[in-house]
């Protein structure tokens, strides 16, 4: 099921994420709705606040990126089977001279900006059966998992933009949080429902 996606200015983009219990009720249904919602936006991917759920979870599916020529061989093949759910994601390490690529967001239509992040990234986090893992990502997997961990944190790539480039994209953010976008999915807008 395609779920409406938050937009830039509601309060659950904000909180840190509470931890998910083992007992969680139909968690697998939500993270299966969350492929979809990510999928019917073109996302690679979505973490549950995106849809209004303050709680440690967020889906990847990079295979869209395999396709880019600029990346090595090995990169792309990697990239070609990523499908993952993260729950209870803890990042330990970032590592490596950050780099910048443009970055955008689901709940932030429009907006595409350069940011700097760290190439590796040491990653625990539990699976759909809550067993646990330690892996290790690096170059665009270790940056849209990071994009997607900020999330759960109350972090947006707009905050770490500089001052400058703050102010420029300030009133596109205000008319976002209202509803004026050219969204071609379904959002949720924090100052429409007020009114």
């Amino acid at each position: 099921m395609i779920l409406p996606i938050v937009a830039y200015g509601d309060p659950v983009l904000r909180k840190k994420a509470a931890p998910i219990a083992k007992d969680f009720p139909e968690l697998d249904t939500l993270v299966a709705n969350m492929f979809d919602t990510m999928y019917g936006a073109s996302g690679v991917g979505l973490a549950a606040p995106q849809i209004g759920k303050a709680i440690r979870l967020f889906v990847v599916d990079a295979t869209p990126f395999a396709d880019d020529e600029d990346l090595s061989e090995e990169e792309q093949s990697r990239l070609k089977t990523f499908k993952k759910a993260f729950i209870n994601p803890e990042i330990l390490e970032e590592t490596g001279d950050e780099w910048a690529f443009n970055e955008g967001c689901l709940s932030i239509p429009g907006v595409n900006e350069d940011v700097f992040r760290c190439p590796n990234i040491k990653i625990k986090y539990q699976d759909l059966e809550f067993n646990e893992h330690i892996e290790e990502f690096d170059g665009l997997l270790a940056r849209v998992i990071q994009h997607e961990y900020d999330h759960i944190e109350g972090i947006l790539f707009t905050d770490k933009l500089s001052s400058l480039k703050k102010r420029i994209i300030k009133s596109k953010l205000a008319g976002i949080s209202k509803g004026k976008t050219n969204a071609d999915y379904r959002m949720r807008f924090p100052d429409k429902k007020m009114r």
